[in-house]
């Protein structure tokens, strides 16, 4: 037996399994081709947070929705959790992860809350004070 025949896959007829990888899907086919999130224009930063809507529709017999997006709000369900979580947990690319929430944002399923921004958060000196008020207590 050659090396190459030893390093060939078991099932030579499957292009779409990889014996070392496992299953094979490119991003694009998961999300259609599509590179944005969605009409919304919503960017999902990385450390957005993503939360399950209590009164999001019933998305368990809604057939446009594919494996990867039941998989999200599978993970939503238990905790609110970021972008990269997400993307972690789900072991998707983080612009897959995107669009996929674009799309659960739009069905109403998700809601995104933003971080503040560093410009909205106290002064760190005011901090300081407050610390220090409290130690003299």
């Amino acid at each position: 037996m050659t090396e190459d025949s030893q390093d060939a896959p078991q099932d030579q007829g499957s292009q779409w399994y990889d014996s070392e990888a496992g299953p094979l899907v490119r991003p694009y086919a998961m999300t259609g081709g599509r590179t944005k999130p969605g009409p919304t224009g919503v960017r999902f930063d990385l450390i957005a947070l993503v939360t399950l809507d209590p009164g999001a529709p019933d998305v368990d017999d809604d057939i446009a929705l594919g494996p990867e997006h039941r998989t999200l709000i599978e993970l939503c369900r238990t905790e609110t959790q970021s972008v990269a979580e997400l993307s972690a947990d789900a072991d998707l690319p983080v612009g897959v992860v995107r669009v996929l929430l674009g799309d659960l944002l739009e069905l109403g399923c998700v809601t995104i809350s933003r971080p503040v921004p560093p410009a909205q958060l106290p002064d760190e000196r005011i901090l300081r004070e407050v610390i220090a008020g409290l130690r003299a207590l």
